[in-house]
């Protein structure tokens, strides 16, 4: 391996493996994973300094007392083609705009005929945390194999639509506006004569002309017919188990861009705007924002065995790819890694934004400190989270559990081969999640062994976000556990005042591509209004901004299109509808929390495991 400096940046060119691993798995080599891993090892979990306390937390998984019962499927237990492997996202939308965020959880299939036809399920939210499968009533059925989901209003109307990333051809549901979606993806251009294996995506207004544009990102150019099943004699092994081949080994794919016509008409823009590359990558998550603070957004996307892309907008229409410029496509030692889902925010309060992404077992996740510059650095080990390598990791979120001010993080995991416990490896399908307290000086503090019997609990999630269902001031959590029911998260902690805020244009759709600045007790804290993200999954538009102990803030926003707003002295504990152009123009108190009666039905807290 070899670095070079250019510009301020660290080039690192590290020979790639990707061609050579690949064909030993078409080969059936034993002892190659099924997506890569650096062998890296969990650092010691740091104590913390001498007088700082970590928060009480208590995160709970309240699912099975508000309705979310639907059972995700992702083919077959045994497991014969990697497309079974990936699992399915969620998405969060008012698709009702009754100021209640919904939950879309999305399907997978099945590779031999099962017992009923298998749908998404759309939730609507009846508030205090319960929720009514209104699938059938939306006019939603099958929609294919499921992967990913994103949610974005494309035609200014008000209604926000969701856009459903397959195995297979890609689902666009227009909102009617009246409860009810139609399937108009022919209609809106999303349709292809091909079958294309597509999983993550974003919508975002890259050339900044107030209409949303569509970013897909697309794993493998997949054939079932073609790939060796795990027990045939040019099958794949892991450690030494037959499993499915993938992706190494298998065609890659590129990324995809689509072009918003200002009606809600798309057309594929990949090669004119610079997405185009080889097809060579395995693309999961797309992650969108403003990393340089130019006004202009950029997206990143996660990608499994080979180097991440980082498509940096050239604010004329077209972007360019500077994922090894910007030393987002690698960890700090230049190598690949089986990158899964990625969040972002300005964990350090510098005032860019920084990423976070989560990778295979065998490896550590990885923190990008965002230099300010344009590029970035890896700080993984720096800020305390060389931790937990074992598991599979996959969604994973910033958000401020306990409304201090400072984002922390959460990341959810689960094995890839729901076999793989009768191999005596020592690993299992289901694993803990893991939860790590932002300490305010740049490290984070491991509470996943005292973060409650939610984060504890054992699962094998895929995707997941982040909303205030009950609108009361903190966010939880919905994750995606394959063949199970979703988990629904709540911290039953104490935590301090809070702010949550929904922005729109001036055409009154939410304002994807907004920058919000709060500023309150002498500091700032900066977000955005995002699609996508978390793990091929959506998140709620409104932003939650944690104020301790302060009691108000002064709101600044910039909008899409560079116009900037600001309302002082805005008190906390409510959430605010403000509008591009016209401030205010909606102010609704903090519900009481149902945590006090809630508490009471659930399980208790298990003791922490400190070993």
């Amino acid at each position: 391996m070899r670095r070079f400096r250019f510009r301020n940046a660290t080039l690192v060119v590290a020979a790639s493996t990707a061609a050579v691993v690949g064909l030993s798995m078409i080969l059936g080599s034993p002892a190659l994973s099924q997506m890569a891993s650096t062998g890296a090892t969990d650092q010691r979990v740091r104590p913390l300094p001498p007088g700082m306390k970590a928060p009480l937390v208590d995160f709970r998984d309240i699912a099975p007392n508000s309705g979310l019962n639907a059972v995700v499927i992702s083919g077959e237990l045994d497991q014969t083609y990697v497309v079974e492997n990936t699992g399915t996202g969620v998405a969060v939308l008012d698709y009702d705009n009754d100021g209640l965020p919904d939950i879309f959880l999305v399907q997978g299939d099945r590779l031999k005929p099962g017992p009923a036809v298998l749908t998404p399920h759309l939730y609507h939210n009846l508030g205090g945390l319960k929720f009514e499968d209104v699938t059938e009533k939306a006019g939603i059925g099958h929609t294919g194999w499921g992967q990913g989901a994103c949610a974005g209003d494309v035609d200014n109307d008000g209604h926000v639509d969701l856009f459903i990333g397959q195995w297979g051809h890609n689902v666009f549901l227009k909102n009617q506006g009246n409860g009810t979606f139609k399937d108009e993806t022919k209609q809106r251009g999303f349709a292809r004569p091909e079958s294309r294996w597509s999983t993550g995506c974003a919508f975002i207004d890259y050339d900044r002309d107030g209409h949303l544009d569509l970013v897909v990102a697309n794993y493998i150019d997949f054939n079932a017919q073609e790939t060796p099943r795990p027990r045939d004699k040019s099958g794949c092994n892991w450690k030494g188990i037959p499993v499915p081949c993938g992706p190494r080994g298998l065609k890659g794919e590129s990324m995809s861009l689509y072009h918003n016509d200002g009606h809600g008409h798309f057309t594929d823009v990949t090669r004119q705007a610079g997405v185009e590359t080889p097809r060579e990558y395995y693309g999961f998550t797309v992650l969108t924002g403003d990393f340089d603070n130019d006004g202009w957004p950029d997206f990143f996307v996660t990608c499994d065995s080979t180097p991440s892309l980082y498509f940096h907008n050239k604010k004329d229409g077209t972007f360019e790819e500077t994922g090894m410029l910007t030393a987002l496509a690698v960890n700090e030692d230049g190598r690949e890694q089986a990158g899964m889902g990625a969040t972002a925010a300005d964990y350090d309060g510098d005032g860019f934004l920084d990423i976070f992404k989560t990778n295979f077992s065998s490896d550590t996740n990885t923190l990008y400190h965002n230099l300010g510059d344009g590029t970035f650095a890896d700080v993984t080990s720096q800020a305390g989270l060389a931790v937990h390598t074992q598991p599979v990791k996959w969604g994973t979120a910033f958000l401020d559990f306990d409304n201090d001010g400072w984002k922390d993080l959460f990341v959810a995991s689960g094995h890839v081969y729901p076999f793989i416990g009768k191999y005596g490896t020592g690993e299992q399908f289901e694993q803990p999640r893991q939860l790590f307290w932002n300490r305010s000086d740049g490290q984070f503090f491991d509470m996943s062994t005292t973060g409650g019997p939610g984060i504890s609990a054992k699962h094998s999630s895929r995707g997941l976000a982040l909303a205030d269902f009950d609108n009361d001031g903190s966010m939880e959590i919905v994750v995606v556990n394959l063949f199970e029911t979703p988990s629904l998260l709540k911290n039953f902690g104490p935590r301090g005042n809070s702010l949550l805020i929904r922005a729109l244009t001036a055409s009154g759709r939410d304002a994807i591509g907004a920058r919000v600045t709060v500023a309150a007790g002498g500091r700032k804290q900066i977000d955005e209004v995002r699609s996508g993200g978390f793990h091929i999954s959506q998140g709620d538009f409104r932003v939650h901004f944690g104020l301790g102990k302060e009691t108000q803030a002064d709101v600044t926003i910039r909008w899409p299109q560079g116009k900037v707003d600001t309302v002082p002295g805005v008190a906390a504990g409510q959430w605010l509808v403000v509008q591009e152009g016209k401030g205010i123009i909606a102010r609704h108190a903090f519900t009481a929390s149902v945590a006090a009666g809630e508490a009471a039905t659930l399980p208790k807290p298990q003791a922490p495991d400190l070993n």
